[in-house]
């Protein structure tokens, strides 16, 4: 029996839609063998193109290379999925083994001097060749990657590089392994007293995360962001929940064999040694080379204007806390664990707006099946359920996409957290559209960490749980909507200061009033969210500004000011410490990732120096939302037609500032970011 009948992972995708993952029928113990066989299918592809005789040309380079190693890709599909939301001890063994041989493969690409001089030839001649602008971008930037990654080096140099690259990705993984670890700790409460001003729900959640871990009778808080936010909220134990916060912002950053410092040191020190061998100045100059900012001085320009604004908005919300506590006759300084308790308060007081009131409105299928709603309205999208289709976990469930009974593609949805699945909230593509080798439609997933209710009653979601709902489905829409050729330059195959400029715009449609209406309803009653609720919220809408700017922007300040720092020897806690202080951060106020924790830049290449970019995209985001606003409407059909048809559409297929300013008809703006978070706009010369 051949090695493809036995694995499930090598056969060809079989069945409806083009054909599925083969989740239902994937182990652990399939991953090893199968990456093997990928990895050995992508070597024969590349030698061949290579070795070829023929002089070269884009059908037999650059396509060819475009259509190589379609076995791993499907096999890392599967490996991905299970890595994010299945994983287990056995599966991080894999995980720990594979990784560095994974790199490897990555370097084997790179380091093939016979096939980068082909693609170097076909590169020079793009403009003679009669090739199309989609083929001259695919050329360009398969040209502009192996360039960047070492190509062009001697073979002593890329040996080195292949060790660097082998050595970051072992770092890589135990640092996500070593938090995913620490996130799957909890906090025990063991006296009802405790629980005192959480509401009912979550008192709910809680003891049945407690019993799904062997302790019956008790509540259990999670050392995830989903868990412990909503308790910083709510809680009015105040040591209980100073012992939350310290745990939860103590992630990685302890000693023993968990401690993710040292990890960092030796990860900054590989990347600027591998800098220096790929002739840039510093990891920030590679990673931002290719970005819309184009330079690290350009993403600090933006970062400072926005920092001081809301640091000194940070300064009169602390004031406000402190005004509370002062009048209830207590006597201590507003503290970190303290911020979202007395954030609520002063949000009652001044507002009249309470978020245990909004919550009993914002019920997560209903909010799902409003998003749904909003890509009908905009994009022309039906979703429709499908059962049957072999998922990971019984919580995923399956949507078929279709416009105008065309099949578009699947959507795949896993909104819950469990053990084993890492926190946060991410969109994966399963399979990228094409029209390459044939029509290929996308299959697209959004995982979320909500907290699932203990008694089959519907999840309750808080607003910034629901803004993260939409978000995501920003990037499942920008994948689903894509209409390209190669896979390669699909959906969100863009530069990572702009892939989050869909998915943070597509939040705005949550607080339209067609949205709300129709799907923010009461789970007892059924009645729509009040007019008067819903005012309150958009009285609010720039509350708590501050914090929000300054816990992210601390965070990505740190990420540039890391990766700018070159060679220079770097003790994870002391920079962090001393740059925060010279910043002028808030003592209330702690980084959204602390560097022990920053899986963003520390668990991959991924958001490294780039975590920046979050702001970027919001900038886009504030001003293409004023777009709609100046046409009247959210839901105005000639302004999403053009959303859809320059951003959503084009994947990598154009500049991404060419396709914001076909968009919106000029170069963005900064000024529409700041009207957004309630901040001064800076005179302009």
């Amino acid at each position: 029996m051949s090695t493809q009948n036995t694995n499930p992972i090598l056969a060809p995708w079989s069945g409806p839609y083009g054909g599925l993952p083969p989740f239902d029928q994937v182990k652990v113990e399939h991953f090893e063998e199968a990456l093997h066989c990928g990895m050995d299918e992508m070597k024969r592809d590349l030698n061949n193109i290579a070795a070829q005789t023929e002089a070269p040309s884009f059908e037999n380079t650059i396509a060819a290379l475009e259509n190589s190693g379609r076995l791993l890709g499907r096999i890392y599909t599967s490996y991905g999925v299970f890595l994010s939301t299945m994983s287990s001890p056995e599966m991080r063994d894999v995980e720990r083994k594979m990784a560095p041989t994974l790199a490897g493969m990555r370097d084997l690409l790179y380091g093939n001097a016979a096939l980068f001089q082909r693609i170097e030839t076909v590169h020079n001649g793009a403009d003679s060749a009669g090739l199309n602008g989609e083929q001259k971008r695919l050329t360009w930037k398969i040209w502009r990657d192996f360039s960047r990654n070492g190509a062009q080096l001697s073979a002593d140099e890329k040996a080195h590089l292949a060790g660097l690259n082998k050595t970051l990705a072992g770092l890589y993984t135990q640092f996500g392994q070593n938090l995913l670890a620490d996130e799957e700790t909890v906090v025990l409460i063991d006296d009802a007293s405790r629980l005192s001003g959480l509401p009912d729900a979550m008192v709910r959640s809680l003891a049945s995360a407690a019993t799904s871990r062997g302790h019956e009778g008790k509540w259990a808080i999670v050392n995830s962001r989903s868990s412990v936010d909503p308790f910083l909220l709510y809680s009015e134990d105040r040591d209980l929940r100073e012992q939350v916060w310290r745990a939860f912002v103590g992630r990685g950053d302890h000693a023993g064999e968990r401690d993710n410092k040292p990890l960092i040191t030796q990860i900054l020190a590989l990347r600027a040694e591998r800098a220096t061998l790929l002739g840039y100045e510093t990891h920030a100059h590679w990673q931002l080379e290719t970005a819309m900012a184009g330079e690290p001085a350009t993403a600090m320009q933006l970062m400072e204007e926005v920092w001081s604004a809301a640091v000194a908005r940070a300064k009169e919300e602390v004031e406000a806390q402190q005004s509370i506590v002062n009048e209830n006759g207590d006597d201590f300084k507003i503290a970190p664990w303290d911020y979202r308790f007395y954030m609520e308060q002063v949000r009652q007081a001044k507002y009249d707006l309470d978020d245990n009131a909004i919550k009993p409105y914002l019920q997560l299928d209903k909010l799902r099946d409003g998003m749904f709603w909003m890509a009908s309205r905009l994009y022309n999208l039906t979703f429709t359920e499908v059962d049957g289709l072999p998922v990971v976990h019984p919580d995923v469930r399956v949507w078929e996409v279709t416009r105008d009974d065309a099949h578009v593609g699947l959507f795949y949805f896993d909104p819950y957290a469990r053990p084993g699945k890492r926190s946060g909230a991410w969109m994966n593509a399963y399979r990228s559209q094409e029209r390459f080798r044939g029509e290929v439609t996308p299959i697209v997933s959004n995982n979320c960490n909500f907290v699932k209710s203990a008694d089959g009653t519907p999840s309750l979601l808080s607003w910034d749980d629901a803004e993260t709902l939409f978000h995501e489905f920003g990037h499942a829409l920008h994948g689903l909507l894509s209409d390209v050729t190669y896979p390669m330059l699909s959906g969100t195959s863009v530069t990572r200061d702009y892939v989050e400029f869909p998915s943070q715009l597509h939040e705005h449609w949550l607080g339209t009033e067609e949205v709300l209406e129709r799907f923010a309803r009461h789970v007892d009653t059924d009645e729509p969210i009040p007019e008067e609720l819903v005012a309150k919220i958009r009285r609010a809408s720039t509350f708590n500004s501050g914090f929000a700017t300054v816990e992210y922007l601390g965070s990505a300040l740190i990420d540039m000011k890391l990766h700018l720092a070159g060679a220079e020897p770097i003790d994870p806690g002391a920079f962090e410490k001393d740059t925060l202080s010279a910043l002028g951060m808030p003592d209330e106020i702690v980084m959204r990732h602390r560097t022990p924790q920053f899986a963003h830049i520390f668990s991959g290449d991924g958001y490294s120096a780039a975590y920046y970019s979050y702001l970027w995209a919001d900038t886009l985001t504030a001003d293409a939302a004023e777009a709609f606003k100046e046409a009247g409407s959210m839901f105005d059909s000639a302004t999403a037609e053009r959303l859809h048809e320059h951003v959503l559409s084009a994947g990598n297929t154009v500049d991404p500032a060419e396709g914001f300013r076909a968009f919106r008809g000029r170069d963005v703006s900064t000024d529409a970011l700041m009207r957004d978070r309630g901040f001064p706009v800076p005179a302009r010369p």
